[in-house]
């Protein structure tokens, strides 16, 4: 690493927590400022109010990251290589014979090293507080429950609840059903109560303690045989088993909570035949796409300012927002698009339009 190396390093290294300091602060205030009333709703005391903002923005920070990462590393870098620009530094770097090339080369593996940093942060950080993130603004410190409505398991089951309370785990008026390969229905369970209990080295984590439990399997009779096509059998149960523990319940009630899970939990997802496979699949496509466009955004944006002069740096910058903007906004709408016959397509589509352009743009860099 050459002293050129470093010093571009340092400044990139400061200009980069800055630019995550300001953008991701900009963002908790506007949207605390925008939903205080639903942490207020409630007439909690100053100290609760306090900790239950921290209690929500602090898993939320995460996923801010996700979201900004790619403009927040565009920011510091363009800042960096302009900055040098407009000190004629630049001017001074290609008069000693070195190209403008080897000055974005520090910058492009910074880039890559923040774009790690989100890898990271999706693939292993999110999905550990995927059910805190699931959560909205007038849920958190509070009791408040809302129904189930047959969530689906591992195993099948559809498991369904009058109500489910995920700050005390219970789940209230409890309905799991289980079918046959035909369809038909072969297990019924109810109970008035169910209560998580976590048991360390379960399968599932821990398992639902019934109040009242009450099981109805049917059992499938021979067909040829004359009598009854089936006959049903009850029985008091106290435990069950199931792979929704609260936190996976807390997460699917979002209409958002397959795009917190890791590229992982996507494809074991994807291979249980899901209702919503396509939707599935495009996220598993965004996960593997999110970290390139985030590189392709600082392709675009630099060779506005690798250039000697330090004048036109507002011009250029102008040019540079205009064309990462519109790479952005493109990347968020065709994200946004619900899947249909193709699900890679409007994942792969900005890279598939914006690559090229960068690779035009660096090529014509005047070294």
């Amino acid at each position: 690493m050459s002293i050129l190396d470093r010093y571009i390093l340092r400044m990139l290294a400061f200009n980069y927590v800055v630019s995550l300091g300001v953008m991701i602060g900009l963002y908790v205030v506007m949207d605390l400022f925008v939903n205080l009333d639903e942490f207020t709703e409630h007439g909690p005391s100053v100290g609760v109010l306090l900790r239950n903002i921290a209690d929500y923005y602090l898993p939320g920070l995460l996923l801010y990251f996700s979201q900004l990462s790619g403009v927040i590393t565009l920011f510091a870098c363009v800042m960096t290589v302009a900055r040098m620009r407009h000190f004629n530094e630049l001017t001074a770097i290609l008069a000693s014979g070195v190209s403008l090339y080897r000055v974005a080369a520090p910058v492009l593996v910074f880039g890559a090293l923040t774009t790690s940093l989100l890898v990271v942060d999706t693939e292993v950080l999110i999905p550990r507080v995927a059910h805190l993130l699931a959560r909205r603004h007038d849920e958190v410190g509070t009791l408040r429950g809302y129904s189930v409505a047959l969530m689906r398991d591992a195993e099948g089951t559809l498991l369904s609840g009058l109500e489910f309370i995920p700050a005390a785990g219970e789940l209230r008026r409890l309905v799991a059903l289980s079918r046959d390969e035909e369809g038909a229905l072969s297990r019924l369970v109810e109970a008035d109560t169910a209560t998580w209990e976590a048991i360390p080295g379960h399968p599932h984590g821990g398992r639902w303690k019934l109040s009242r439990g009450r099981e109805r399997k049917v059992e499938k009779a021979d067909a040829s045989l004359p009598g009854p096509r089936g006959r049903q059998t009850l029985a008091q149960i106290h435990w069950l088993e199931t792979s929704l523990d609260p936190p996976s319940i807390q997460l699917r009630q979002s209409e958002q909570w397959i795009r917190y899970l890791s590229l992982t939990q996507l494809r074991a997802l994807e291979g249980s035949s899901p209702p919503n496979l396509a939707q599935v699949q495009q996220a598993g496509h965004v996960r593997v796409t999110t970290p390139i466009v985030n590189l392709v955004l600082l392709l675009l944006g630099l060779p506005f300012f690798l250039n000697r002069s330090p004048l036109y740096i507002l011009r250029d910058a102008t040019w540079c927002l205009a064309c990462c903007g519109t790479c952005y906004a493109a990347t968020f709408t065709c994200q946004s698009i619900l899947p249909g016959v193709n699900s890679a397509l409007p994942a792969w589509l900005p890279i598939i339009v914006f690559g090229p352009v960068a690779m035009v743009l660096m090529d014509r860099v005047r070294t």
